[in-house]
């Protein structure tokens, strides 16, 4: 099978996400040219369009109106939503759905022409196409099912599928009927930004009827989870520009010629009007074209599409752009409520993507930028940029940032915060691209700062990261999981890195400060000196530096290896290895999949003097971008090959009673709501459930 990259970000996160940088680098795709708020303000002339607003005075409706807050506990009991990735703002993958089949078969698909032979399926309650490339992990609420891929499928006429876009899909959950998209154009800046084809790799949340996710342009942005079927145009933002069409100046023929010229008369072209068509605003009657400056912009005014508009057309460049604003009766699309651009405003670099699966608490949205390095995996060309933000989540306004990370982040930062009550205190876990866990006061900041409870060098001192994976220095790819008090990570690296040495933390989130298992400092005679921490490795014997136990260490026990059959020796399925993955914890019973394809199971209390409880590991032979899923007294988790394997719950149940396989990768977590899984596979969606 085919294997696709991902070059390690979401997951995504995937949370969580991901695919091969080989498949991206020898694609075709084009995107068009990208979106700016001021330029589509100048071609749209006298049309009102809202981009820019001022969030800390916009009225969006009161917190009752935007969000339905529900405590975790009881959207985990509940069983019949899963409204973030991980459920609930705890990220524990635990929901209490009931009836849920333990074996399914997809039928088959024609690798040619896609078509489906279900006469051999079974639990299929439906499937609904995504994109060519999916990392993002379903999330269902409301009656509806969201999914983060990329444009390969081209539900809006004016993005065919050969225009590489950002796409966040909506379905309807009864029949996976397509209900709206939301498209983000690719960056002009390319790769180092916005990586081809790699879509939107992260999960939204869903409170009610508002939605809110992170873009791969790097934007927090708000939607209406119902889009324009509503009727309703929600703000502040409202008549947001979107793209129809364009006409190229291929040099072949005078098609772009002749369309300047005739525009300037007043007139639309052939190839203008085969635009407008094939973008679904087929011209109907008279057309009144205006010329706001002769050869550079114009207006054009009439049905188009069935719907009466005023579109703005655009000479930019090599080509002539059509534009339209969107309306109530734009129902394929999505209605944005505000947006807040990290690139714009807080000076926010990513590396490669931007992707954070946000959660909230309250009327706090917590948000980690993606800020990273260069292209040359050397630079960070945004020192001074947040790692971290909290915000209104009714009205985009940020609260406070922080970028404790510095100078330090070793390559990009890709995971989702979690909030949990822990110790009395709301704290709100963010990982840092530094290979450190840092916990803040979930509140709304002071002088627009964070307050730092504590922070965890997830990394052993004398590791060293190395570019291209060959160190044993981690970032932290995953997402923290509060259970019971404790707090629980592993830690990975883009999976273009490959496999290498893993750790897994439980951690004590009482204590305050530096919390981590040692300290660096420097030997200085009897004394020691601490030493600041270093991106490349915090601590070179070499140079007479040293690592020292903490006595304030918060470490509750580590996994990285454990002679499981005691014969003196670790064997490959005995080591912890980098992980992308969540973990997910029941009945103090813990699963977590590591990138080498092994499920481990542990004990989640762990032994009394810091060393790990190992119930089994069982190797699935292909890598795991994912995360498991318990529910029903059953675990699933999917791999690399498109196998899901199912495992009874409990950690005597070391082999899986079924694996099945879904006909293409499978790099998200399955969840389950409303007695169904539902798995997003590297191109489909897939609702299984026993017969109702």
């Amino acid at each position: 099978m085919a294997r696709s990259e991902f070059s390690a970000w979401c997951l995504m996160l995937g949370s969580a996400i991901l695919g091969t940088l080989t498949t991206v680098l020898l694609s075709g795709c084009q995107p068009p040219v990208p979106l700016s708020t001021v330029t589509l303000a100048a071609a749209a002339a006298n049309e009102t369009v809202v981009a820019d607003v001022d969030k800390s005075k916009s009225d969006s409706g009161s917190a009752a109106d935007v969000s339905e807050f529900v405590p975790p506990a009881e959207v985990i009991d509940s069983g019949e939503e899963w409204p973030q990735w991980g459920g609930t703002r705890v990220r524990n993958n635990v929901p209490n759905a009931k009836n849920l089949p333990e074996s399914w078969n997809i039928g088959k698909f024609d690798r040619r022409t896609g078509e489906w032979d279900g006469s051999k399926a079974e639990n299929v309650r439906w499937f609904s196409a995504l994109g060519s490339q999916t990392y993002g992990n379903p999330v269902v609420s409301g009656g509806q099912v969201y999914v983060g891929s990329n444009n390969g499928n081209g539900y809006l006429k004016r993005y065919p599928s050969n225009v590489d876009l950002g796409c966040l899909l909506a379905f309807d959950q009864n029949d996976g009927s397509f209900l709206w998209q939301h498209s983000s154009e690719k960056l002009i800046t390319g790769r180092v930004h916005d990586w081809p084809l790699q879509g939107i790799c992260c999960a939204p949340l869903v409170e009610g009827e508002r939605l809110w996710f992170v873009t791969s342009r790097g934007e927090v942005r708000c939607l209406d989870t119902k889009g324009f079927h509503d009727g309703e145009d929600d703000g502040p933002v409202q008549n947001e520009v979107a793209r129809v069409g364009d006409l190229m100046n291929s040099g072949e023929g005078s098609d772009y010629e002749d369309s300047l010229t005739s525009l300037n008369q007043g007139e639309l072209t052939e190839a203008l009007t085969t635009v407008l068509t094939d973008a679904g605003s087929e011209p109907e009657g008279d057309i009144e074209i205006k010329t706001i400056a002769e050869n550079k912009s114009w207006t054009a005014k009439g049905k188009f599409g069935g719907v009466e508009r005023s579109l703005a057309i655009k000479q930019l460049g090599p080509r002539i752009s059509i534009f339209k604003t969107l309306s109530v009766d734009d129902k394929r699309d999505a209605d944005v409520i505000w947006v807040f651009n990290m690139m714009d405003e807080l000076g926010v670099s990513q590396h490669n993507m931007c992707s954070c699966s946000v959660t909230s608490y309250g009327d706090l949205l917590f948000v980690n930028t993606s800020n990273g390095l260069d292209e040359s995996h050397i630079n960070l060309p945004a020192p001074e940029a947040p790692s971290f933000i909290c915000m209104n989540k009714n009205t985009g306004e940020v609260l406070w940032t922080d970028q404790s990370p510095g100078t330090n982040i070793l390559h990009g930062q890709w995971s989702s915060p979690s909030v949990e009550v822990l110790g009395g205190v709301p704290q709100v876990l963010f990982c840092g691209g530094d290979g450190w866990l840092y916990s803040f006061k979930a509140d709304g900041g002071k002088d627009g700062a964070g307050e730092l409870l504590w922070k965890f060098d997830c990394n052993p001192k004398e590791s060293k990261w190395i570019l291209g994976g060959e160190g044993t220095r981690n970032n932290l790819i995953a997402t923290p999981v509060a259970y019971d008090g404790w707090v629980y990570i592993a830690v990975g690296q883009d999976p273009e890195h490959g496999e290498g040495e893993g750790h897994l933390w439980c951690i004590d989130p009482t204590k305050r400060g530096d919390v981590s298992p040692q300290l660096a400092v420097k030997m200085e005679g009897d004394s020691r000196e601490p030493i600041e921490h270093k991106r490349i490795q915090a601590v070179e014997p070499e140079k007479g530096e040293t690592a020292v136990d903490n006595p304030n260490s918060a470490v509750v026990w580590h996994y990285s290896l454990a002679d499981q059959n005691d014969d003196g020796e670790i064997d490959f399925e005995e080591e912890m290895h980098r992980s992308c993955g969540t973990v997910a914890i029941k009945d103090d019973v813990l699963y977590i999949a590591d990138f080498s394809g092994l499920v481990h199971c542990l004990d989640a209390k762990g032994n009394d003097d810091g060393t790990p409880i190992v119930h089994f590991t069982y190797d699935m032979f292909a890598q795991s971008w994912g995360s498991p899923l318990i529910a029903d007294d059953k675990v699933y988790i999917g791999d690399e090959d498109g196998d899901v394997c199912v495992f009874e719950f409990g950690a005597e149940n070391n082999e899986p009673i079924e694996e099945i396989n879904m006909g293409t990768s499978v790099y998200s977590t399955p969840v389950a709501a409303d007695e169904t899984i539902f798995i997003s596979t590297k191109d489909k969606l897939f609702a299984i459930g026993k017969p109702r």
